[in-house]
């Protein structure tokens, strides 16, 4: 079955009928969701290994056609593919499309087809050369966007130019976390333009990497210096001066610059708190007071050996909570907390795991790699509770 991320396992994801599945030694990665996706020959983008295939079966909502996006076909040269290729049929119209390699490449970067199934076939002989593959798909109706067009499926490697400050969306699919390419920025100033789009909006928080979506943008003035940060699971890199930076906007933060503002938390509660003595014999207090993230000093921390610890946000009434930022006391400790999990709940009874867009399994947030650095993770959808563990 597959993996909590959705990722495949030993070349092979089984997932829903609805969802699609792929088979074969030479698959890649590969994300299948109803709605769009993302896949890849094995090694992308080193080069594809011998005497290997993969078949994806796409499969969208019964209603909707797929729209197939070529972000990358490179695969060596043969007298009618024979030796390598890519093959798409459409079984429900008995079209046929490639085959394809580097010399018989796709005629257009999109592939627009009238069915809601669709066969991704590919194989390879004895080869030397070739990065393999890399596809995206997505459907005719996008939830919420009212249909797509190619304009928004410039998603993976092609960003729209539009005049500074323009807001302008694109669609990404996805899958974006895992394909190859580099990210510099962070979510608080925003992205270097050469930043991959959707692997940075992924970092950004503004969409799920399991369900992909609609993202609005716009391309600002460059900046001297990007900073690397840790966010949703994802390494940004430092980069430096650019012409454009890319900065992503939640719909709701252009209706209302103040939701992103922070959450006041009314109250604090711990399952337990350290009293620490130290070698002069001085108390100290890790209570959980101690955890906002702008307190001085040390923090929060669980009496020592507990198990199961928790640290509760009370936040005075019902709030939609968007997401939560951790860092580690770095006061003479080098303490912080790597993975967690969040429930949440309306009346401090009644608790509530926190799942995810999927929903399969609770969601485990990768926090801090050291006491100093911030790290965010975005809840996707939104919590709406007054008390958040």
């Amino acid at each position: 079955g597959p993996h909590q991320e959705g990722k495949q396992s030993q070349g092979t994801a089984y997932l829903s009928p609805l969802l699609g599945v792929s088979a074969g030694n030479g698959c890649g990665h590969t994300l299948l969701t109803p709605h769009s996706g993302t896949l890849s020959s094995k090694n992308y983008p080193g080069t594809y290994p011998n005497h290997t295939m993969c078949c994806w079966q796409l499969q969208a909502p019964p209603g909707t056609s797929l729209l197939l996006a070529f972000g990358d076909v490179d695969l060596e040269p043969s007298e009618h593919c024979a030796h390598s290729s890519l093959l798409l049929a459409d079984p429900q119209t008995g079209t046929v499309y490639g085959p394809y390699c580097r010399n018989s490449v796709p005629s257009a970067p999109l592939l627009v087809t009238n069915s809601s199934t669709v066969t991704v076939l590919f194989n390879s002989t004895s080869h030397r050369s070739g990065r393999g593959l890399l596809l995206s798909y997505a459907t005719s109706q996008h939830p919420g966007t009212g249909g797509a067009s190619p304009r928004t499926q410039r998603h993976l490697w092609d960003v729209p130019g539009p005049p500074l400050t323009m807001c302008f969306s694109v669609y990404c699919p996805a899958g974006c976390k895992d394909i190859h390419g580099d990210i510099w920025g962070n979510p608080s100033q925003g992205y270097r333009d050469t930043s991959v789009l959707c692997k940075a909006a992924v970092h950004a928080g503004v969409i799920a990497d399991e369900l992909g979506g609609q993202v609005t943008l716009s391309r600002e003035k460059g900046i001297t210096l990007y900073k690397s940060a840790f966010a949703n699971g994802l390494h940004s890199k430092r980069g430096s001066l650019s012409e454009k930076r890319l900065v992503f906007h939640k719909v709701c933060c252009l209706l209302s610059p103040a939701c992103d503002d922070a959450l006041e938390v009314v109250a604090f509660n711990a399952s337990s708190w350290w009293h620490e003595v130290d070698a002069l014999g001085q108390d100290r207090a890790w209570v959980a007071e101690r955890a906002a993230l702008s307190t001085t000093g040390h923090s929060w921390a669980a009496e020592p050996g507990a198990e199961a610890a928790w640290l509760e946000l009370d936040l005075g009434t019902r709030r939609n909570v968007t997401g939560i930022i951790t860092k580690g006391s770095s006061e003479q400790h080098d303490y912080y907390v790597t993975s967690y999990h969040v429930s949440s709940s309306r009346d401090g009874k009644n608790w509530r795991p926190y799942r995810g867009s999927r929903g399969q399994e609770d969601k485990v947030f990768e926090g801090n790699a050291d006491s100093q650095g911030e790290v965010s993770n975005a809840f996707i959808p939104p919590i709406i509770a007054r008390y958040v563990r």
